[in-house]
């Protein structure tokens, strides 16, 4: 025991959910230079700093999320609020196969159009808000983040889509075969990237993922011997994967050009024969339903042969917002089109005169400044109407189909778009609606408790930073401590320590993040406190606060009594204390 007048900060009294899995105790958990140094029982905290009381709350890890696409807003941001305020301490970067580095001198506007067409992040908030030419390579890359201090800790893995352009330009972009040069190449810089700390490589193979100039992402239908010879050079860090076929059956540029299955297979020859760990997308689709449960069950198998495949699945649906400050069913209508750079509040009253709204529902879709793009969305939300509803607060998350909008339409006798327009005017033009797609097939979430079961499984996908006015799941940690333990009543619930777990220790150590997502001695003073009767995600909001002027929506939660990073309380009653404890995690740290 140390003595007490060492303590920086004693959590007194909680119910301590440690991360391992075991069942949750009541203790004490003191912190000095960082560093948990003592957990449970009672500790004397009479000289510590700083005593936060935990009575009645859950002390558990800080969450580490491995999903996200923070690339570009941890060149100018230091509060990354929307997971900051989640619980989230660690985060993952350079998912996907998109990232910025390395980056020849000019190249950025082709990452630019890839990260603005995967992840729907505005490419002139990129392009104003990054800061250009300060790195070329990815240790520099590296190093530039390593300048900066956070409100978490942040990460980052190799992405495929940079490393191809940078090394074969437009016949990266293009999808050409890698030559035996080609791959040389991109060995030596995947092992420079590694020995500087990046934590993994990451690649996506489904046509869905296109830049803004409708090109899949570089690496798309790269060979399995590119893959292979990548894989081999790391060394260290993660292979993290999107499978072709992840996202359903795709028409565009021919369909994809292979199944799932057969990519869950390829994925297991590279890990065995890199003896890496590789993580991959996997999540129940429309167009082939029990497809999750093949993709799980084959990594099972390949797993008892050597393999180490870690399927990472989301703790719900993946949501797609339609509000009128985002992405909506009449946004490529011409007469909207003329209202849309309005204020919110003016396009509302304009929006609101019957003549405005008879044109604009009997008008056909037209291209806009985007192009084509948008109006296959408008098209999505349009047709997707029995899947969507509209977003309450708390929302329901397993709702009747019974309560869709379209559903709502059709007991009204109006036309669903007639519905779909009046109630996106509700709450003065500031409500939301949400398709729920994915995972989501016989209207439940039973399929999303049987992945969060699988030992294999990491718990993910929260694509935080990304896809900035159209998916805001940035809050799915919140909602897998508070649905999956206090909240479902359609279904079973699952125990507090698996979840707790799943979103900390089992995900840092698949990482390699030996150090964190314990609550142990030794270990990384990485902690939320939280008042689990309380902890809700509020209804999402929309913000014009990216460089250029750009828009996002965020989804904040409440609960959090206090979050500490690296022995430092970074938010207290879910506000920001201006401390920025969170540093670059290397791979080697």
């Amino acid at each position: 025991h140390y003595a007490s007048s060492m303590y920086d900060i004693v959590v007194r009294g909680g119910t301590i959910v440690d991360g391992s899995g075991a069942a949750p105790v009541s203790g004490d958990v003191a912190v000095r230079d960082g560093v948990i140094v003592e957990v449970g029982g009672r500790i004397d905290a009479a000289a510590s700093r700083q005593v936060i009381d935990a009575e009645g709350a859950l002390i558990t890890p800080g969450w580490v999320d491995l999903h996200t696409h923070y690339d570009g807003q941890v060149t100018w941001d230091d509060q990354l609020e929307p997971s900051a305020a989640n619980g989230v301490t660690t985060v993952v970067m350079g998912n996907c196969g998109v990232g910025f580095a390395p980056v020849a001198p000019g190249g950025q506007q082709t990452l630019i159009e890839l990260m603005e067409g995967v992840e729907d992040i505005p490419g002139a908030a990129l392009d104003e808000g990054m800061p250009w030419g300060e790195w070329s390579t990815f240790p520099e890359y590296l190093d530039l983040l390593d300048r900066r201090q956070y409100s978490i800790n942040v990460s980052s893995q190799l992405a495929h889509g940079a490393l191809r352009y940078f090394v074969m330009g437009d016949r990266g972009v293009a999808n050409e075969d890698a030559t035996a040069e080609d791959l040389v190449t991109m060995q030596r810089i995947v092992a420079d990237a590694m020995a500087a700390g990046a934590v993994g490589f990451s690649t996506s193979r489904t046509i869905g993922h296109r830049a803004v100039t409708g090109t899949p992402v570089p690496g798309t239908f790269a060979a399995e011997s590119e893959l292979q010879a990548i894989a081999g050079a790391m060394g260290r860090g993660v292979f993290e994967a999107i499978a072709a076929g992840t996202i359903g059956r795709l028409d565009v540029l021919g369909g994809e050009q292979h199944t799932t299955d057969d990519e869950v297979a390829m994925f297991a020859r590279i890990s065995r024969e890199s003896g890496r760990p590789l993580t991959f997308t996997c999540a129940q689709i429309a167009e082939d339903p029990t497809g999750w449960r093949r993709m799980i069950d084959i990594a099972a198998e390949a797993n008892q042969s050597g393999a180490r495949l870690h399927p990472q699945v989301a703790c719900r649906q993946i949501g797609f917002l339609a509000s009128l400050s985002a992405y909506h069913p009449f946004m490529c209508r011409p007469t909207y089109r003329r209202l849309a750079d309005l204020p919110l509040a003016e396009r509302v009253a304009e929006m609101r005169k019957p003549e405005i709204k008879a044109a604009i529902l009997a008008e056909a879709d037209v291209p806009g400044r985007r192009g084509d793009a948008n109006i296959g969305l408008a098209m999505l939300f349009h047709r997707a109407a029995l899947a969507t509803w509209m977003m309450t607060d708390p929302m329901d998350y397993e709702p009747s189909y019974a309560d869709s909008i379209a559903a709502q339409a059709q007991r009204r006798g109006v036309d669903v778009l007639d519905h779909y327009y009046d109630l996106l005017l509700t709450d003065d033009g500031a409500s939301f609606a949400v398709m729920l797609g994915s995972n989501f097939m016989d209207g439940t979430l039973d399929v999303v408790r049987e992945m969060l079961l699988e030992p294999h499984t990491v718990s993910g996908l929260s694509d935080a930073g990304a896809h900035v006015n159209l998916i805001c799941d940035v809050a799915m940690p919140t909602f897998n401590v508070s649905f999956w333990t206090r909240d479902r009543v359609r279904g079973e619930q699952l125990p507090i320590q698996h979840i707790v777990r799943k979103q900390t220790r089992g995900n840092a150590e698949l990482y390699g993040f030996t150090d964190r997502g314990l609550l142990a001695p030794g270990m990384r003073a990485d902690i939320n406190v939280i008042d689990h009767a309380n902890l809700r995600s509020h209804l999402p909001i929309a913000r014009r606060d990216l460089p250029a002027g750009g828009s996002r929506v965020l989804q904040l939660s409440t609960g959090y009594l206090a979050t500490i990073v690296n022995g430092v309380v970074s938010r207290r009653d879910d506000a920001d204390t201006g401390e920025r404890p969170g540093r670059l995690l290397r791979s080697h740290d």
